[in-house]
């Protein structure tokens, strides 16, 4: 009997193993070769996303064939994609980092860059229907919400990492650091000792941020602290915004303690700290790093960008900020990627906000506006594709 059922467990054991060859050899001629297992990458979504801003280049100088920037131009793009025809929007520098984290317009205060930090003065009350304030000033008010509250509402992590911030405590608090309203910003321009400046530090011209001085402090920090932030998936926030100071973001050139400044400085941080961000476990489960210019050198826009009714041209000569450029590194990303799509700041505040499950703050959520597509994250997950 013992016998008996052994051969009709192995009769059964051979039927079933049988079977299962079938079923791969099916597989495999579905596929029309051999059977491919599945891209980790394309099962996620971006969730832990850098931002670097670099300052008023135009992309045929910064990735252009004699661009002082090799790492910049030649390097990172075969790592990740370059969008060719991302476009900032506005002059001169504040107006777009306010566009980038709260979909803001410049208005003729942020237009200058805020050498008085000035409440924001409403010309007419409430929003108008593309979520715009009208008037004219520095500091939103508190109605006016940012990325970071969207995120920190929704339960996500996020920190501007501004470098040099606090290096002389005469000029600016170490965290959170903003003059006291109505008073002349001290920032604007370099000193040897302290290369900070507020007009490349977006969250402390929102009282949506500011107002809460402890939770601003706790977010808005110096540069220093990014490497131990980094350390884990834990520590690392979900949104990371990266200013270099005055010298290594392109800005000064040369620089007041003698480096050379301009593009080349801006490319030696790059190559600093770059690596150290695609090295972090964070960016190799889910990161997405984005690194721009806040302006170039003309007026030219994209992607139908608009104003509200009374406001200024964004570009004050123009509709726009001019072609700059931006590079994009992911594991969402194949290398040597190249998109001649056209993109803008609002354009990559609509496609954070859709990696998160946000809704569209301000000109990020205009008709027609496009997040950045498959020809961008080209191992996009099921999710941002089901978005496009």
């Amino acid at each position: 009997m013992e016998r008996a059922a052994d051969r009709s467990r192995c009769t059964w054991l051979r039927l079933l193993s049988a079977l299962l060859v079938l079923a791969t050899l099916s597989a495999c001629a579905a596929t029309g070769s051999k059977r491919i297992a599945p891209d980790a990458s394309a099962a996620k979504t971006p969730r832990h996303v850098f931002v670097i801003v670099l300052e008023n280049e135009p992309f045929e100088v910064t990735f252009g064939d004699h661009s002082p920037a090799p790492y910049l131009a030649r390097e990172l793009p075969k790592q990740g994609a370059l969008l060719t025809q991302y476009f900032a929007t506005g002059h001169y520098s504040l107006d777009n980092y306010v566009s980038i984290i709260s979909g803001q317009a410049p208005n003729p205060a942020t237009q200058d860059d805020c050498h008085v930090y000035s409440a924001f003065k409403r010309s007419v009350p409430g929003f108008d229907a593309n979520g715009q304030i009208r008037g004219t000033g520095c500091v939103y008010p508190a109605d006016v919400k940012t990325l970071a509250n969207q995120l920190q509402d929704a339960g996500y992590t996020w920190k501007g990492y501004m470098e040099g911030m606090g290096s002389n405590p005469a000029r600016e608090a170490a965290a959170c650091a903003h003059p006291a309203i109505d008073a002349v910003d001290q920032t604007n321009t370099a000193t040897v000792k302290d290369r900070y400046a507020d007009k490349h530090d977006p969250f402390v011209y929102f009282h949506s941020i500011i107002d809460d001085r402890a939770n601003c402090a706790a977010h808005v920090v110096n540069l220093d602290d990014l490497p131990r932030d980094l350390r884990s998936i834990a520590t690392t926030p979900n949104f990371s915004f990266i200013t270099p100071d005055l010298c290594h973001d392109g800005h000064n050139a040369p620089c007041l303690d003698g480096e050379p400044g301009g593009l080349e400085s801006a490319d030696q941080f790059l190559r600093e700290w770059v690596p150290r961000i695609t090295a972090s476990p964070a960016f190799k489960q889910d990161g997405v790093l984005v690194i721009t210019f806040d302006e170039g050198v003309d007026a030219k826009a994209c992607c139908g960008e608009t104003r509200p009714a009374g406001a200024p041209d964004p570009g004050q000569s123009g509709p726009g900020g001019g072609r700059i450029g931006a590079v994009v590194l992911s594991p969402f990303v194949k290398p040597g990627t190249i998109s001649d799509m056209p993109y803008n700041h609002y354009s990559l505040l609509r496609s954070i906000e859709d990696w998160f499950g946000l809704s569209h703050l301000g000109y990020a959520g205009q008709t027609g506006l496009r997040a950045f597509g498959t020809d961008v994250l080209t191992r996009e997950s099921a999710a941002t594709k089901a978005k496009l």
